[in-house]
């Protein structure tokens, strides 16, 4: 293509001066022949430098790709010299490692060959084992496993014993500090509301106008209400009786309002009842709702927040079953958390516990049933109902979530101060766990102690031996379990001491 180009320029510049004499006679027909002459002399001159110089260049290109073609031949030279140098250092490397494949093969089947052997010299000296021992291989080894097990047995028995006490103490602090802490996280009062049950009254007037005449104010009053109201009982108090505590609070709802307002018939009865009672289904409703809310749990059916209002008005030994409850559900989240159970699970089960109190005088059973029964018709989780069931041991815990409600029961409930009963009645549970443990043979003594928590009982060692003392420890604390109502624990100490007393003279 170089060589070419050259010559194309040639042939037009020759064309071009040819042209230009042409062009150049054509208007000038009447100049010089000289000068005509001249000119076609020039361009003919420059025509032969063109070709030359193109001859020149062609020459050159052709030169210099006669070059690049030898060297491109030696590097080919090069490169097939250096694969027939691999292809021979390939063959020699593959008759190697066929070499040693076949070496290998007759080290596998001389150690064959030698495994047999060796087998068969372990199955002669078995056999002469066996014939000098006048014993089989399996009863030897049965005979070597009872001697061992016989050496070692007490050794495994003490080393279970120890590891297993090493396990429980590590348990038994674990579940302490765990418990302590949940305890020390929640913050909350020790002493709980009592629900109001009494009216204070201004003046005799007052009384008058709610007994009215012939006492149809009272009659209407506590028929609207369903609430027995007691005004003679007490001077200047005014006693509201039910047990149902929505009751007594629309009663008393209404009843202050009255006595604020001064008119008091039964036609503003009525009217005063029905403003009481939307007033405490507002009221119920919004302590449900902010229970819920403090606790952090969504999605309780509005039913169930309906009835966990209603324990507001509800109290147990003089703790607020409510208040109780969210105290309950905040350390249940600590414990769940701490020991990775469903936490969501456990503040729901703990937080709805006691919701069967706000029905248990209008069904019968008890309450733990109840509340089970309410969560499972509503449509709560089976781990939540399951939970609530077994909060009292009605039916054996089987969760950790459950075992957890129970836990924060017992916690809750054994606040100082949560529980709160009067001098009388605690003087008369106190007395009633000692005569439980006299009504039984061979007791010494019986004391109550720690407020009603242990039962210290001292028996007659002549009487009673160490198995039968088991057994009393056993049937007090089922005698107590049976037969009265507490919160908590009661511990059953049983003791029986012998003493061998002399004297020297």
């Amino acid at each position: 293509m170089e060589i070419i180009v050259p010559i194309i320029a040639a042939v037009v510049g020759i064309a071009g001066g040819a042209g230009a004499v042409f062009v150049y006679n054509k208007k000038n027909e009447s100049g010089g022949k000289n000068k005509a002459e001249d000119l076609v002399r020039k361009a003919k001159n420059e025509a032969s430098d063109i070709v030359s110089k193109a001859r020149k260049e062609a020459a050159d290109v052709a030169e210099k790709s006669k070059q690049d073609e030898d060297e491109r031949r030696k590097e080919w030279r090069k490169t097939e010299n250096r694969l027939s140098e691999r292809e021979t250092l390939l063959d020699g490397k593959l008759d190697q490692l066929e070499k040693k494949s076949e070496k290998l093969v007759k080290q596998e089947k001389e150690i064959e060959e030698l495994k047999a052997e060796i087998r068969d010299i372990r199955t002669k000296q078995q056999e002469k084992l066996e014939k000098i021992a006048g014993l089989s291989k399996a009863e030897a080894k049965d005979k070597l496993m009872a001697m061992t097990e016989k050496d070692i047995k007490d050794d495994l028995t003490k080393l279970v014993n120890k590891e297993q006490e090493a396990v429980k103490r590590d348990i038994d602090e674990a579940a302490q500090a765990l418990l302590v802490t949940a305890m020390e996280r929640m913050s909350s009062e020790v002493t709980a509301d009592r629900t109001i049950t009494a009216l204070k009254l201004p003046d005799d007037e007052m009384k008058g106008r709610i007994i009215g005449k012939e006492g149809r104010n009272i009659q209407a009053l506590q028929r609207a209400t369903g609430v027995d109201i007691m005004v003679d009982d007490t001077p200047g108090m005014v006693v509201l009786s039910s047990f149902d505590p929505i009751r007594r609070q629309v009663a008393r709802y209404a009843l202050e309002r009255l006595m604020k307002d001064g008119r008091i018939n039964p036609t503003s009865i009525e009217e005063a009842v029905a403003k009481a009672e939307r007033e405490i289904d507002k009221e119920v409703m919004r302590a449900g709702e902010d229970a819920a809310r403090e606790v952090g749990i969504v999605g309780i059916p509005h039913e169930m927040l309906h009835l966990l209002g209603e324990l507001k008005f509800r109290t147990s030994y003089g703790q607020n079953v409510l208040l109780h409850s969210i105290e309950m559900a905040h350390m249940a989240g600590m414990i769940a958390e701490e020991i990775g159970a469903d936490k969501r699970v456990a503040k729901t089960a703990t937080l709805l516990h006691d919701i069967g109190k706000a029905v248990t005088h209008k069904i019968e059973g008890k309450h733990a049933e109840i509340g089970a029964e309410l969560a499972k018709k509503y449509g709560l989780p089976d781990e939540v109902v399951h939970a609530i069931a077994a909060h009292h041991d009605d039916i054996e815990p089987t969760t950790p979530e459950a075992i957890i409600v129970k836990i924060c029961d017992a916690l809750s409930a054994a606040r100082p101060g949560a529980r709160n009963i009067s001098a009388e009645n605690f003087a008369e549970r106190m007395k009633d766990l000692e005569n439980i443990a006299t009504s039984f043979p061979g007791i010494d003594k019986a004391y109550a102690i720690s407020a009603g928590r242990e039962v210290r009982v001292v028996v007659e060692p002549k009487a009673v031996d160490d198995l039968t003392a088991l057994k009393l420890a056993r049937d007090i604390a089922d005698k107590i379990e049976a037969t009265m109502s507490y919160p908590g624990v009661i511990k059953v100490n049983v003791i029986r001491e012998t003493r061998a007393i002399e004297y020297a003279k």
